[in-house]
Protein backbone atom coordinates (compact mmCIF):
# COMPACT_ATOMS: atom_id res chain seq x y z
CA UNK A 1 0.00 0.00 0.00
CA UNK A 2 1.52 3.16 -1.19
CA UNK A 3 2.19 5.64 1.71
CA UNK A 4 -0.64 8.09 0.24
CA UNK A 5 -3.30 5.64 0.34
CA UNK A 6 -2.67 4.29 3.93
CA UNK A 7 -5.75 4.21 6.04
CA UNK A 8 -3.67 5.18 9.32
CA UNK A 9 -2.58 8.44 7.41
CA UNK A 10 -6.12 9.02 6.26
CA UNK A 11 -7.62 8.91 9.89
CA UNK A 12 -4.57 11.00 11.00
CA UNK A 13 -5.17 13.87 8.68
CA UNK A 14 -8.49 13.50 9.29
CA UNK A 15 -8.08 14.23 13.48
CA UNK A 16 -5.61 16.85 12.40
CA UNK A 17 -8.24 18.19 10.10
CA UNK A 18 -10.84 18.38 12.20
CA UNK A 19 -8.44 19.75 15.18
CA UNK A 20 -7.18 22.30 13.39
CA UNK A 21 -10.83 23.51 11.96
CA UNK A 22 -12.11 23.27 15.53
CA UNK A 23 -9.92 25.32 16.81
CA UNK A 24 -10.35 28.06 14.48
CA UNK A 25 -13.52 28.00 15.27
CA UNK A 26 -13.48 27.81 18.83
CA UNK A 27 -10.77 30.67 18.20
CA UNK A 28 -13.14 33.52 16.50
CA UNK A 29 -16.06 32.76 19.57
CA UNK A 30 -12.93 33.21 22.01
CA UNK A 31 -11.89 36.31 20.33
CA UNK A 32 -15.36 37.55 19.87
CA UNK A 33 -16.38 36.58 23.75
CA UNK A 34 -12.62 38.38 24.94
CA UNK A 35 -13.67 41.27 22.95
CA UNK A 36 -16.83 41.23 24.31
CA UNK A 37 -15.34 41.44 27.74
CA UNK A 38 -13.43 44.25 27.06
CA UNK A 39 -16.60 46.85 26.29
CA UNK A 40 -18.41 45.66 29.19
CA UNK A 41 -15.37 45.94 31.58
CA UNK A 42 -13.13 49.12 30.09
CA UNK A 43 -15.22 50.44 28.01
CA UNK A 44 -18.33 50.68 29.70
CA UNK A 45 -16.43 51.92 32.77
CA UNK A 46 -14.69 54.82 31.45
CA UNK A 47 -18.63 56.15 29.86
CA UNK A 48 -19.84 55.60 33.16
CA UNK A 49 -17.14 57.85 34.53
CA UNK A 50 -17.35 60.11 31.67
CA UNK A 51 -21.32 60.60 32.57
CA UNK A 52 -20.62 61.38 35.99
CA UNK A 53 -17.71 63.67 35.98
CA UNK A 54 -18.44 66.14 32.86
CA UNK A 55 -21.87 67.59 34.39
CA UNK A 56 -19.54 67.93 37.61
CA UNK A 57 -16.71 69.32 36.59
CA UNK A 58 -18.99 71.94 34.07
CA UNK A 59 -21.36 72.84 37.11
CA UNK A 60 -17.65 73.98 38.87
CA UNK A 61 -18.04 71.04 41.56
CA UNK A 62 -15.04 68.50 42.76
CA UNK A 63 -14.32 65.92 40.32
CA UNK A 64 -13.19 62.93 42.36
CA UNK A 65 -12.65 59.72 40.28
CA UNK A 66 -12.65 56.33 41.31
CA UNK A 67 -8.87 55.53 42.02
CA UNK A 68 -6.47 54.46 38.58
CA UNK A 69 -9.30 57.00 36.48
CA UNK A 70 -8.31 60.65 35.65
CA UNK A 71 -10.60 63.20 33.85
CA UNK A 72 -8.35 66.19 31.80
CA UNK A 73 -10.25 69.33 29.88
CA UNK A 74 -8.64 71.46 27.47
CA UNK A 75 -5.35 72.79 28.41
CA UNK A 76 -5.31 70.25 31.30
CA UNK A 77 -5.50 67.36 28.45
CA UNK A 78 -1.91 66.03 28.30
CA UNK A 79 0.00 66.23 24.91
CA UNK A 80 -0.22 62.50 23.94
CA UNK A 81 -4.06 62.65 24.32
CA UNK A 82 -4.60 65.81 22.56
CA UNK A 83 -6.65 65.30 19.36
CA UNK A 84 -8.28 62.45 19.94
CA UNK A 85 -11.55 61.60 18.11
CA UNK A 86 -14.35 61.08 20.00
CA UNK A 87 -14.50 57.37 21.56
CA UNK A 88 -12.66 55.19 22.99
CA UNK A 89 -8.52 54.89 22.01
CA UNK A 90 -6.03 53.00 23.14
CA UNK A 91 -2.77 55.19 23.83
CA UNK A 92 0.84 53.63 24.55
CA UNK A 93 2.46 56.91 26.58
CA UNK A 94 6.18 55.44 27.33
CA UNK A 95 5.56 51.52 28.53
CA UNK A 96 2.47 51.84 29.78
CA UNK A 97 -1.29 51.37 27.47
CA UNK A 98 -3.89 53.61 28.67
CA UNK A 99 -7.54 53.33 27.81
CA UNK A 100 -8.76 56.53 26.84
CA UNK A 101 -12.64 57.95 26.39
CA UNK A 102 -12.47 60.70 24.25
CA UNK A 103 -15.36 63.82 24.42
CA UNK A 104 -16.26 66.79 23.79
CA UNK A 105 -19.35 69.63 24.94
CA UNK A 106 -19.87 73.25 25.01
CA UNK A 107 -17.08 73.77 27.05
CA UNK A 108 -14.19 72.20 25.15
CA UNK A 109 -12.97 68.90 25.29
CA UNK A 110 -12.18 66.33 27.54
CA UNK A 111 -10.52 63.05 28.24
CA UNK A 112 -11.23 60.16 30.77
CA UNK A 113 -8.22 57.89 31.36
CA UNK A 114 -7.50 54.82 32.81
CA UNK A 115 -3.93 54.65 34.03
CA UNK A 116 -4.37 51.21 35.85
CA UNK A 117 -6.36 48.98 33.69
CA UNK A 118 -4.69 45.97 33.69
CA UNK A 119 -6.61 44.00 30.68
CA UNK A 120 -4.72 43.93 27.91
CA UNK A 121 -2.06 41.93 30.09
CA UNK A 122 -4.86 39.90 30.99
CA UNK A 123 -6.12 39.50 27.36
CA UNK A 124 -2.00 38.53 26.56
CA UNK A 125 -2.19 35.70 29.04
CA UNK A 126 -5.84 34.69 28.00
CA UNK A 127 -4.39 34.49 24.27
CA UNK A 128 -0.74 32.94 24.83
CA UNK A 129 -2.89 30.18 27.37
CA UNK A 130 -4.91 29.86 23.93
CA UNK A 131 -2.13 29.55 21.86
CA UNK A 132 -0.80 26.60 24.30
CA UNK A 133 -3.84 24.87 24.54
CA UNK A 134 -4.50 25.39 20.42
CA UNK A 135 -1.28 23.57 20.12
CA UNK A 136 -2.03 20.93 22.73
CA UNK A 137 -5.30 20.10 21.08
CA UNK A 138 -3.45 19.51 17.70
CA UNK A 139 -1.28 17.39 19.38
CA UNK A 140 -3.62 14.87 21.41
CA UNK A 141 -5.81 15.25 17.74
CA UNK A 142 -2.39 13.43 16.16
CA UNK A 143 -2.09 10.90 18.98
CA UNK A 144 -5.54 10.21 19.00
CA UNK A 145 -5.40 9.64 15.44
CA UNK A 146 -2.21 7.53 15.23
CA UNK A 147 -3.27 5.40 17.93
CA UNK A 148 -7.51 5.00 16.09
CA UNK A 149 -5.58 4.28 12.87
CA UNK A 150 -3.47 1.22 14.10
CA UNK A 151 -6.39 -0.13 15.77
CA UNK A 152 -8.45 0.27 12.99
CA UNK A 153 -5.48 -0.27 10.07
CA UNK A 154 -3.40 -2.88 11.93
CA UNK A 155 -6.34 -5.49 12.03
CA UNK A 156 -7.30 -4.69 8.64
CA UNK A 157 -4.03 -5.87 7.22
CA UNK A 158 -3.95 -9.06 9.29
CA UNK A 159 -6.73 -10.06 7.83
CA UNK A 160 -5.69 -9.14 4.66
CA UNK A 161 -2.04 -11.29 5.57
CA UNK A 162 -4.11 -13.92 6.38
CA UNK A 163 -5.90 -14.12 3.28
CA UNK A 164 -3.17 -14.16 1.35
CA UNK A 165 -0.75 -16.50 2.60
CA UNK A 166 -4.36 -19.19 2.56
CA UNK A 167 -4.93 -19.17 6.23
CA UNK A 168 -8.32 -18.98 8.44
CA UNK A 169 -7.81 -15.75 10.26
CA UNK A 170 -9.48 -17.15 13.68
CA UNK A 171 -8.47 -14.45 15.98
CA UNK A 172 -10.49 -11.95 13.42
CA UNK A 173 -13.62 -14.21 12.62
CA UNK A 174 -14.55 -14.21 16.84
CA UNK A 175 -14.30 -10.40 16.79
CA UNK A 176 -18.41 -8.98 16.85
CA UNK A 177 -17.99 -5.83 15.14
CA UNK A 178 -17.59 -5.06 11.29
CA UNK A 179 -14.14 -6.43 11.21
CA UNK A 180 -15.44 -9.42 12.42
CA UNK A 181 -18.24 -9.86 9.82
CA UNK A 182 -15.96 -8.91 7.03
CA UNK A 183 -13.12 -11.58 7.91
CA UNK A 184 -15.90 -14.04 8.56
CA UNK A 185 -18.02 -13.41 4.86
CA UNK A 186 -13.85 -13.67 3.64
CA UNK A 187 -13.37 -17.27 5.35
CA UNK A 188 -16.67 -18.39 3.68
CA UNK A 189 -15.48 -17.19 0.23
CA UNK A 190 -12.52 -18.39 0.03
CA UNK A 191 -13.64 -21.72 1.60
CA UNK A 192 -15.98 -21.76 -1.68
CA UNK A 193 -13.17 -20.84 -3.96
CA UNK A 194 -11.19 -24.00 -2.65
CA UNK A 195 -13.85 -26.17 -3.02
CA UNK A 196 -14.48 -24.98 -6.39
CA UNK A 197 -10.46 -24.68 -7.56
CA UNK A 198 -10.21 -28.11 -5.98
CA UNK A 199 -13.07 -29.46 -8.02
CA UNK A 200 -11.41 -28.20 -11.23
CA UNK A 201 -8.20 -29.42 -10.50
CA UNK A 202 -9.83 -33.06 -9.68
CA UNK A 203 -11.50 -32.88 -12.85
CA UNK A 204 -8.53 -31.81 -14.86
CA UNK A 205 -6.42 -34.33 -14.02
CA UNK A 206 -8.98 -36.88 -13.79
CA UNK A 207 -9.90 -35.83 -17.73
CA UNK A 208 -6.19 -35.36 -18.73
CA UNK A 209 -5.81 -39.24 -17.04
CA UNK A 210 -8.78 -40.87 -19.06
CA UNK A 211 -7.75 -38.92 -22.92
CA UNK A 212 -4.38 -40.28 -22.34
CA UNK A 213 -5.05 -43.81 -22.32
CA UNK A 214 -7.60 -43.93 -25.42
CA UNK A 215 -5.28 -41.55 -27.46
CA UNK A 216 -2.53 -43.93 -26.89
CA UNK A 217 -4.62 -46.27 -28.49
CA UNK A 218 -5.61 -44.24 -31.04
CA UNK A 219 -1.91 -43.42 -32.12
CA UNK A 220 -0.85 -46.90 -31.70
CA UNK A 221 -3.62 -48.54 -34.16
CA UNK A 222 -3.15 -45.52 -36.44
CA UNK A 223 0.96 -46.44 -36.38
CA UNK A 224 0.03 -49.57 -37.56
CA UNK A 225 -2.01 -48.63 -40.54
CA UNK A 226 0.73 -46.47 -41.46
CA UNK A 227 2.79 -49.88 -42.48
CA UNK A 228 4.12 -49.13 -45.91
CA UNK A 229 2.91 -52.40 -46.43
CA UNK A 230 -1.05 -50.99 -46.62
CA UNK A 231 -2.36 -49.82 -49.26
CA UNK A 232 -2.20 -46.11 -49.75
CA UNK A 233 -6.15 -45.51 -49.13
CA UNK A 234 -5.30 -47.02 -45.88
CA UNK A 235 -2.46 -45.11 -44.83
CA UNK A 236 -3.91 -41.74 -45.64
CA UNK A 237 -6.93 -41.69 -43.11
CA UNK A 238 -4.14 -43.25 -40.82
CA UNK A 239 -2.02 -40.71 -41.22
CA UNK A 240 -4.81 -37.93 -40.48
CA UNK A 241 -6.25 -39.84 -37.38
CA UNK A 242 -2.44 -40.19 -35.91
CA UNK A 243 -1.70 -35.92 -36.77
CA UNK A 244 -5.24 -35.40 -34.80
CA UNK A 245 -4.69 -37.69 -32.00
CA UNK A 246 -0.92 -36.85 -31.64
CA UNK A 247 -2.75 -32.50 -31.44
CA UNK A 248 -5.60 -33.82 -28.85
CA UNK A 249 -2.65 -35.45 -26.60
CA UNK A 250 -0.58 -32.69 -26.81
CA UNK A 251 -3.38 -30.03 -26.41
CA UNK A 252 -4.11 -32.25 -23.26
CA UNK A 253 -0.86 -31.97 -22.06
CA UNK A 254 -1.07 -28.18 -22.52
CA UNK A 255 -4.49 -27.54 -20.96
CA UNK A 256 -2.99 -29.94 -18.03
CA UNK A 257 0.12 -27.26 -17.38
CA UNK A 258 -2.27 -24.23 -17.59
CA UNK A 259 -4.43 -25.78 -14.71
CA UNK A 260 -1.44 -26.02 -12.55
CA UNK A 261 0.23 -23.01 -10.55
CA UNK A 262 3.47 -21.34 -13.18
CA UNK A 263 6.93 -22.47 -11.24
CA UNK A 264 8.57 -20.81 -15.01
CA UNK A 265 11.80 -20.34 -12.76
CA UNK A 266 12.18 -24.21 -12.15
CA UNK A 267 12.06 -25.16 -15.99
CA UNK A 268 14.75 -25.53 -17.98
CA UNK A 269 15.95 -22.80 -21.40
CA UNK A 270 14.28 -23.71 -24.25
CA UNK A 271 14.99 -22.30 -27.60
CA UNK A 272 12.23 -19.92 -28.99
CA UNK A 273 14.05 -19.79 -33.01
CA UNK A 274 14.03 -24.15 -32.99
CA UNK A 275 10.53 -23.87 -32.13
CA UNK A 276 9.08 -21.85 -34.09
CA UNK A 277 10.98 -22.85 -36.91
CA UNK A 278 9.67 -26.75 -36.27
CA UNK A 279 6.05 -25.54 -35.97
CA UNK A 280 6.75 -23.72 -39.18
CA UNK A 281 7.65 -27.09 -40.95
CA UNK A 282 4.95 -29.35 -39.31
CA UNK A 283 2.15 -26.62 -40.51
CA UNK A 284 3.99 -26.21 -43.90
CA UNK A 285 1.78 -29.28 -45.34
CA UNK A 286 -1.65 -26.79 -44.52
CA UNK A 287 -0.45 -24.36 -47.57
CA UNK A 288 1.26 -27.21 -50.10
CA UNK A 289 -1.64 -26.47 -52.52
CA UNK A 290 -3.12 -23.06 -52.14
CA UNK A 291 -0.80 -20.20 -53.54
CA UNK A 292 0.58 -19.59 -50.29
CA UNK A 293 4.43 -18.48 -49.37
CA UNK A 294 5.37 -20.45 -46.55
CA UNK A 295 8.43 -18.20 -44.81
CA UNK A 296 10.29 -18.49 -41.97
CA UNK A 297 12.56 -15.63 -40.96
CA UNK A 298 14.81 -15.84 -37.96
CA UNK A 299 17.11 -12.56 -37.46
CA UNK A 300 18.00 -13.53 -33.60
CA UNK A 301 17.26 -16.53 -32.14
CA UNK A 302 16.85 -16.80 -28.06
CA UNK A 303 15.68 -18.62 -25.19
CA UNK A 304 13.06 -18.31 -22.39
CA UNK A 305 12.82 -20.62 -19.30
CA UNK A 306 9.65 -21.58 -19.90
CA UNK A 307 7.87 -25.50 -20.47
CA UNK A 308 8.58 -26.59 -24.32
CA UNK A 309 5.49 -27.89 -24.43
CA UNK A 310 3.53 -24.09 -24.10
CA UNK A 311 5.99 -22.26 -25.74
CA UNK A 312 5.02 -24.61 -29.30
CA UNK A 313 1.74 -24.57 -28.12
CA UNK A 314 1.49 -20.88 -28.28
CA UNK A 315 3.45 -20.49 -31.62
CA UNK A 316 2.53 -23.51 -33.47
CA UNK A 317 -1.71 -22.32 -32.76
CA UNK A 318 -0.96 -18.95 -34.38
CA UNK A 319 1.03 -20.55 -37.43
CA UNK A 320 -1.84 -23.20 -37.95
CA UNK A 321 -4.67 -20.66 -37.78
CA UNK A 322 -2.61 -18.53 -40.19
CA UNK A 323 -1.71 -21.13 -42.91
CA UNK A 324 -5.86 -22.77 -42.55
CA UNK A 325 -7.32 -19.04 -43.21
CA UNK A 326 -4.86 -17.76 -45.75
CA UNK A 327 -5.96 -18.76 -49.29
CA UNK A 328 -3.39 -17.08 -51.00
CA UNK A 329 -0.11 -15.06 -50.54
CA UNK A 330 2.22 -15.63 -47.64
CA UNK A 331 2.33 -16.83 -44.10
CA UNK A 332 5.60 -15.20 -42.13
CA UNK A 333 7.29 -16.25 -39.38
CA UNK A 334 9.99 -13.63 -37.84
CA UNK A 335 12.18 -14.77 -34.81
CA UNK A 336 13.84 -11.59 -33.30
CA UNK A 337 15.41 -10.69 -29.85
CA UNK A 338 12.50 -11.82 -27.34
CA UNK A 339 9.75 -11.69 -29.29
CA UNK A 340 7.94 -13.41 -32.29
CA UNK A 341 5.70 -12.53 -35.05
CA UNK A 342 3.18 -14.31 -37.08
CA UNK A 343 1.94 -12.46 -40.14
CA UNK A 344 -0.80 -13.74 -42.66
CA UNK A 345 -2.25 -11.97 -45.77
CA UNK A 346 -5.79 -13.53 -44.68
CA UNK A 347 -8.84 -12.40 -44.02
CA UNK A 348 -7.94 -10.74 -40.67
CA UNK A 349 -9.87 -9.91 -37.26
CA UNK A 350 -12.99 -8.04 -37.46
CA UNK A 351 -13.45 -5.50 -35.23
CA UNK A 352 -15.86 -6.96 -32.55
CA UNK A 353 -13.20 -10.38 -32.55
CA UNK A 354 -10.79 -8.13 -31.71
CA UNK A 355 -12.68 -6.45 -28.79
CA UNK A 356 -13.37 -10.14 -27.42
CA UNK A 357 -9.92 -11.15 -27.92
CA UNK A 358 -8.38 -7.99 -26.04
CA UNK A 359 -10.69 -9.43 -23.16
CA UNK A 360 -9.00 -12.86 -23.10
CA UNK A 361 -12.34 -14.65 -24.06
CA UNK A 362 -13.34 -17.33 -26.71
CA UNK A 363 -13.33 -15.90 -30.31
CA UNK A 364 -15.79 -16.96 -33.04
CA UNK A 365 -15.03 -15.92 -36.40
CA UNK A 366 -14.83 -16.90 -39.94
CA UNK A 367 -11.42 -14.93 -40.68
CA UNK A 368 -8.06 -15.60 -39.14
CA UNK A 369 -9.21 -17.30 -35.90
CA UNK A 370 -11.60 -19.91 -37.22
CA UNK A 371 -13.60 -21.39 -33.79
CA UNK A 372 -11.18 -19.13 -31.97
CA UNK A 373 -10.07 -21.97 -30.01
CA UNK A 374 -6.65 -21.64 -31.18
CA UNK A 375 -5.61 -18.14 -30.44
CA UNK A 376 -7.91 -18.02 -27.11
CA UNK A 377 -5.54 -20.65 -25.95
CA UNK A 378 -2.77 -18.97 -27.29
CA UNK A 379 -3.30 -16.02 -25.20
CA UNK A 380 -3.97 -17.74 -22.14
CA UNK A 381 -0.54 -19.47 -22.39
CA UNK A 382 1.07 -16.22 -22.80
CA UNK A 383 -0.63 -14.77 -19.78
CA UNK A 384 0.71 -18.29 -17.70
CA UNK A 385 3.89 -17.39 -18.99
CA UNK A 386 3.99 -13.43 -18.59
CA UNK A 387 4.37 -12.94 -22.53
CA UNK A 388 2.71 -10.04 -24.31
CA UNK A 389 -0.32 -11.32 -26.91
CA UNK A 390 -0.45 -8.16 -29.33
CA UNK A 391 -2.72 -8.21 -32.68
CA UNK A 392 -2.93 -5.43 -35.39
CA UNK A 393 -4.36 -5.32 -39.05
CA UNK A 394 -1.73 -6.15 -40.78
CA UNK A 395 -0.99 -3.51 -43.78
CA UNK A 396 -2.14 -4.59 -46.74
CA UNK A 397 -4.70 -6.70 -45.46
CA UNK A 398 -4.09 -9.77 -43.01
CA UNK A 399 -3.15 -9.86 -39.41
CA UNK A 400 -0.02 -9.85 -37.44
CA UNK A 401 0.38 -11.52 -33.76
CA UNK A 402 3.29 -10.56 -31.37
CA UNK A 403 4.61 -12.57 -28.66
CA UNK A 404 6.86 -10.60 -26.68
CA UNK A 405 8.38 -12.72 -23.73
CA UNK A 406 9.76 -10.61 -20.79
CA UNK A 407 13.49 -9.69 -20.96
CA UNK A 408 14.18 -11.33 -17.24
CA UNK A 409 13.03 -14.56 -18.94
CA UNK A 410 14.50 -14.50 -22.93
CA UNK A 411 18.80 -14.43 -23.54
CA UNK A 412 20.13 -14.52 -26.46
CA UNK A 413 20.61 -17.85 -28.31
CA UNK A 414 24.29 -19.03 -29.03
CA UNK A 415 24.30 -18.96 -33.01
CA UNK A 416 21.49 -17.68 -34.39
CA UNK A 417 20.88 -18.35 -37.75
CA UNK A 418 18.88 -16.97 -40.85
CA UNK A 419 16.29 -19.41 -42.92
CA UNK A 420 13.53 -19.28 -45.81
Amino acid sequence: MRRAESLKRRILGAFLLFGFVSSVFFAVIFAVAVEGIEVHLVDNRLSAAAAWAVPRQAAGLGVDMPAGLRFHRNADIPAPLRGLEDGVHKVDVEDTRLHVLAGHDALGRWVVVDHESDYDKIEVVVYSMYALSFGGFLLFAAVLGRFLGKRVANPVRALADSVGAERQPLELTERPDELGVLARALETHTRELRAVLDRERYFTGDVSHELRSPLTVIMGAAEILMDPAHPAAVRAPAERIYRAAREAAECVTVLLMLARAPELKAQPLVAVDDIASEEVERYRHLVEHKPVAMRYLECEGFTVQAPRELCAAAIGNLVRNACQYTEQGEVAVTVARGRVVVEDTGPGLPPAVQATLGQGGAVRSTGSSGTGLGLALARRICDYLHAGFEYEARPGGGSRFTITFPSSAASPAATPALAV
